[in-house]
């Protein structure tokens, strides 16, 4: 009941599989976004792009469009410039009741225009500095997503990696399609795995958050949903009758902000139309053997030398158990591994140790002073170089060239001093007393169920006789959540064992 009151327009039950249409204006559908006129200071420089972003508005619905297709929407001081004061400006405003942000083309967001960036550090402490200044909007921006106070929903539509990661990660609502790929390439162009990576990778399932870091695996569609990265799964097809939908919604003044996220993650369970028949999550890399073999190889007793060595052990297959996946797996992520910058491997697994105890706005003031330091260090040019301009591509030259030559003090010298980072975030849009200092999502329910809570749920209760009992306790709790079923299935399958008429979690 509550439900209905805060949104006029009726929501119906989310079993529902089809996009309800009947529901939408069709007027709405013909009708494209018109701009949003109000008067917002946007702080130009010397060779802004006009159109590299636009902004859109519908009813209660204001919409942010990436438009630089030609370079996948990578993100640069430009973009940011424009879209900080009109997320300010629509936090403010009354007839705002919903952000919607998407890319034009094939990407959602590929990632910084770091090929920009390494020609600016090319030109000595002043084009450092101007990178500085980039990171510095970035996660200002980045971070007013993770503590926005209206409902900020992203559409991962197509490729999503590195500053696309940050500008979608941190909000409630992230809607991955077929066509998503997700990724955090920094360690394959002299890089970390930035844009609150550190709070964001650490926090997912178990250590599948560092086997993205250090190898750049690239996660494909429904897997991306799998994984807990996109919090709904639904057909491209389906974005714009959605889009639609959310602009119908209207909420009272008392609304809370968790109050009207409910009523959207209930509208966008609406438009979810089924999951793949052939990808289910233990068939994912993020679940089955393979993410069992994830999770004994990156486990947090392991530095980089111990993940090395199991990888090495299963590779070989030294106890006799590993099953071929298994062993095709470990050979490829050693070989992966190997080819990363040594100096930015070993940043980041530091990096992800450490930033599991940081909170949200820790998280982007310490960031920015690892990002400046790497700014400084020969492999970010060298890497991105070899990868993103030289034509043909190269081989990137690493400094050192291999593990064992990045020394502790090193890897120290990206840590050192991180209190005292001179990043000033911009004051939080959200609600009273959100101001970033959580050091979980709090909006963590709108996605699939975590490894953490299975367990939870496991190991306190006594009532749980089969897989089957958990799998309806989930479903009834998530409302009948697309994937739900599909997800705990997975997890039990691997850490639940049943005997003696009850369910148990595996040590």
């Amino acid at each position: 009941m509550l439900l209905k009151r805060l949104a006029t327009a009726t929501i119906r039950p989310s079993a529902l599989k089809m996009p309800l249409r009947a529901h939408i204006n069709p007027a709405m559908l013909a009708t494209p976004s018109r701009s949003y006129a109000s008067a917002i200071p946007v702080t130009e420089q010397p060779g802004d792009e006009p159109n590299d972003v636009l902004f859109g508005s519908h009813h209660a619905l204001r919409t942010i469009t990436l438009n630089r297709p030609k370079k996948l929407n990578s993100l640069n001081g430009s973009m940011a410039r424009k879209i900080v004061p009109r997320l300010q400006e629509w936090s403010k405003s009354e007839l705002a009741s919903v952000i919607v942000i998407k890319g034009e083309g094939r990407a959602f967001c590929a990632g910084g225009d770091v090929a920009a960036l390494a020609t600016q550090n090319k030109e000595g402490k002043a084009g450092q500095q101007a990178s500085k200044d980039y990171f510095a909007l970035e996660y200002k921006l980045d971070h007013m997503i993770a503590t926005y106070s209206k409902p900020y929903v992203a559409f991962i539509d197509g490729i999503t990696m590195g500053g696309g990661v940050g500008l979608s990660l941190h909000a409630p609502f992230r809607i991955a399609t077929e066509n998503t790929v997700m990724a955090m390439p920094e360690t394959t162009i002299g890089f970390f795995p930035d844009v609150g990576a550190s709070f964001f990778l650490p926090r997912m399932d178990g250590d599948v958050g560092m086997y993205l870091a250090l190898t750049s695996e690239q996660l494909k569609g429904v897997d991306v949903f799998w994984a807990g990265v996109a919090t709904h799964y639904l057909h491209s097809s389906s974005l714009p009758d959605l889009e639609a939908r959310l602009a119908e919604l209207q909420f009272k003044d008392y609304a809370s902000l968790q109050e009207r996220l409910r009523v959207i993650d209930a509208t966008i369970e609406e438009f979810c139309t089924g999951l793949p028949h052939d990808k289910h999550p233990s068939n994912s890399v993020v679940g089955g053997n393979t993410r069992s073999a994830i999770d004994y190889v990156f486990q947090p007793a392991n530095d980089i030398h111990g993940i090395l060595d199991a990888l090495k052990g299963l590779s070989d297959n030294a106890g006799g158990t590993a099953p071929a996946e298994v062993q095709e797996w470990a050979t490829k992520t050693r070989k992966t591994i190997l080819q990363r910058s040594p100096t930015s491997v070993k940043v980041a697994v530091r990096q992800l140790r450490e930033g599991k105890a940081w909170d949200m706005a820790q998280t982007f003031k310490k960031e920015f002073v690892i990002a400046s330091r790497f700014m400084e260090h020969p492999d970010f040019v060298e890497g991105v170089s070899a990868l993103l301009i030289n034509k043909p591509k190269t081989t990137p030259a690493w400094t050192p060239a291999t593990l064992e030559e990045v020394s502790e003090e090193t890897v120290n010298s990206f840590f050192a001093d991180l209190e005292t980072g001179e990043l000033e975030l911009l004051p939080s849009t959200a609600e009273k007393g959100a101001t970033g200092s959580y050091t979980d999502y709090p909006h963590a329910w709108a996605g699939l169920p975590r490894e953490g809570e299975v367990q939870e749920a496991v190991t306190r209760s006594r009532n749980f006789t089969s897989v089957e009992d958990v799998v309806k306790h989930f479903v009834e709790k998530r409302g009948g959540k697309q994937g739900v079923k599909e997800k705990v299935e997975e997890i039990l399958g691997r850490k639940a064992d049943v005997g003696n008429g009850r369910i148990s979690w595996r040590r």
